[in-house]
């Protein structure tokens, strides 16, 4: 029987009510489908650095190394500043461990009423590759004389092509397994020589994948489109920041930030890859059992894929999707269930 150990990692404010769930749901997935998990949880975040002064352990990063996935919930507080937790947990968890894949579905489930009114779930069935380890999140930058008149800063985006071929192939691998069209959404046009490169490597890679349909589009263009035309969209292709931007607006149109997964992934499996909700950790409804569970449940999904156990990953979809068709919704949908009691519902669904 195939044992993984996960890594819990709940973080701060709702982190630590939707990742306790989300874990029940994989023990009971792993009961169902005949193999095992070993979870081990960690306490860091916003409120470790409080105590110590950092997000993790000075050896954080090799006690995640022992581990074949990490189910993360969320980091961050009102009084620790903002710029901290990408700096010191998220990104050097996903720079130290080569998670360049930044996948996030977008998925209109049943029962839930888009913001886009005319809009249904075939309509809204799309993923964003993201690249997760380059372009305009580098944090290559500094700020010089910054009280003086000629004060200045500065960031500067990376893009190298091997980053750019890996996340492409990523990219078009996963369209051929859909429905073979893929959207390179970019800003070349004003972003002449980063995002000009950008577009070039991705059209040398895209002529190796002749079944898939490629096209380009403007990140203005797409941002529209995701409100009036998002049935377009198969496979988005585009840069850590656009994704990261462009992946919020998917969960809106879904119907809740709260609903939304996200996989940050090593293809290769050299590394952990990293799992977790898209939303934050909303410190400001925390403790009150409101908080939407489904996104962080879904990514638990992700990762069980991830490992191979695609049976249990797809019955943990059905399952929440079930959930949402009977109507049971959190505040955030406008309804008055508990974290609990969704989460429990879908549990119950995955007996049947």
């Amino acid at each position: 029987m195939k044992e993984y150990k996960i890594a819990a990692v709940p973080g701060d404010g709702i982190g630590n009510e939707i990742v306790p769930p989300g874990l029940q749901i994989l023990h009971k997935s792993a009961d169902k489908f005949n193999f095992k998990i070993q979870v081990d949880k960690f306490d860091w975040g916003a409120g470790y650095y409080k105590k110590h002064g950092d997000f993790m352990p000075s050896d954080g990063l090799d006690i995640l190394n022992g581990y074949d996935a990490i189910y993360f919930g969320a980091v961050g507080l009102p009084d620790v500043d903002d710029t901290l937790p990408a700096m010191m947990y998220t990104f050097k968890v996903r720079t130290h461990f080569k998670q360049y894949i930044n996948l996030r579905p977008v998925k209109l489930l049943p029962g839930i009423e888009s913001p886009l009114r005319k809009k249904g779930e075939d309509e809204i069935d799309f993923v964003i590759i993201r690249e997760n380890n380059e372009g305009e999140f580098v944090q290559n930058g500094k700020i010089i004389h910054p009280d003086e008149p000629h004060g200045l800063a500065t960031d500067t985006s990376v893009f190298t092509r091997k980053g750019i071929e890996q996340v492409t192939h990523y990219a078009f691998k996963l369209a051929q397994t859909r429905k073979k069209r893929l959207t390179n959404v970019t800003k070349s046009n004003t972003l002449i020589n980063s995002l000009a490169y950008w577009d070039r490597v991705i059209g040398e890679v895209a002529v190796q994948y002749p079944d898939v349909d490629y096209n380009k589009m403007y990140v203005d263009n797409a941002s529209a489109s995701f409100v009036l035309r998002p049935e377009i969209f198969d496979v988005i292709l585009t840069t850590n920041m656009i994704g990261d931007i462009l992946s919020d607006l998917g969960g809106a149109i879904m119907g809740s930030l709260g609903l939304g997964p996200s996989g940050n992934i090593n293809p290769e499996k050299e590394y952990p890859s990293m799992f977790e909700p898209i939303h934050g950790s909303a410190p400001d409804i925390a403790g009150q059992n409101v908080a939407n569970p489904i996104g962080t449940i879904w990514s638990g999904a992700l990762l069980l894929d991830h490992l191979g156990e695609k049976d249990a990953a797809s019955a943990i979809v059905n399952s929440i999707k079930k959930t949402t068709a009977a109507g049971l919704k959190t505040r955030d949908l406008g309804g008055d269930a508990t974290t609990v009691q969704v989460a429990e519902m879908i549990m119950e669904n995955m007996e049947e």
